[in-house]
């Protein structure tokens, strides 16, 4: 099967090129050698290496930054998304296009399901819900992945951010009123995977076991990296203002996943525990 990936140096797109690479023939794109939002170059490129999927990890991911660059952040993770997926069916190729739990403003009770509307609350949450319009519109052979609070060896991420300051000997302050599902990139490269293999098509929830604060995963974190010292201050969203809103519970539930039949993903505490061990590992 040949695949290609775009955003491959990204911290998604490193982990889908060191898992899916071994097996089969890869090409792996980046911004130096395409720009999505370039409607003619994303379909010449396709055409030239003639995939039989493509995996679109790449996006304007800065939540803030996004809130004050919305003609950007529509550019890339709107407009972007829809000449790769007009490029796929043009190719007659399958698009696998990664989303957001941030398409939803966080007023549901519980989990989110598939098939709840979205509602989102920022510019990138508009803007990823664009993307994911588009790439129904574009090409019906499609798979969307909506995942959250990813975090990841290959990039900079929340648990990164706050395991230097409490280094550097920072006070801390976290969010301890926003719910999500924190996900390993690693993990969703192998679930990514294993969906690709099974042809899996339509929209998916794809993320670690289990919900947690943001401060639950920062106080988790700094247990596992063992600083010390460093108190972590709970805090709540309108004490801790940012440029975008953010949804004050964002947990997807892996509904189609159960229900077709895939395993689980392991439990959020084991991928950070695994990443924390891993990064120590590197220093």
């Amino acid at each position: 099967m040949r695949i290609l990936i775009t955003g491959c140096r990204g911290m998604l797109g490193t982990d889908l090129m060191h898992t899916i690479s071994p097996g089969y023939q890869v090409t792996g794109v980046d911004i130096e050698e395409l720009d999505i939002t370039n409607e003619v170059r994303s379909l010449a490129l396709i055409m030239s290496v003639r995939p039989e999927v493509v995996i679109n990890a790449a996006a304007l991911a800065q939540v803030d930054y996004c809130e004050t660059h919305e003609e950007e952040a529509f550019g890339v993770n709107g407009s972007g998304a829809g000449n790769l997926a007009a490029a796929a069916a043009a190719a007659g190729a399958r698009l696998v296009h990664y989303s957001t739990d941030y398409v939803f403003d966080g007023r549901r009770e519980g989990a989110y399901l598939e098939e709840d509307a979205p509602c989102p609350m920022s510019v990138y949450g508009r803007s990823k819900l664009r993307g994911e319009e588009l790439v129904r519109e574009c090409c019906p052979d499609h798979m969307i992945i909506r995942t959250s609070w990813l975090f990841g060896r290959h990039g900079p991420n929340f648990i990164h951010t706050i395991l230097g300051a409490a280094r550097r000997g920072q006070p801390l302050r976290v969010v301890r009123d926003q719910r999500g599902s924190p996900t390993y990139a690693a993990d969703l490269a192998a679930h990514t995977l294993l969906m690709v293999e099974a042809r899996c098509r339509g929209t998916y929830h794809v993320t670690n076991s289990g919900s947690c604060s943001w401060h639950d995963l920062a106080s988790y974190a700094l247990r596992l990296a063992g600083p010390g010292g460093v108190e972590i201050v709970p805090v709540t969203t309108a004490e801790f203002p940012r440029p975008a809103p953010r949804p004050a519970n964002s947990v997807l539930a892996n509904a189609r996943l159960e229900r077709e039949g895939f395993p689980p993903m392991r439990p959020w505490r084991e991928a950070v525990r695994d990443y924390v061990d891993r990064i120590a590992g590197a220093e």
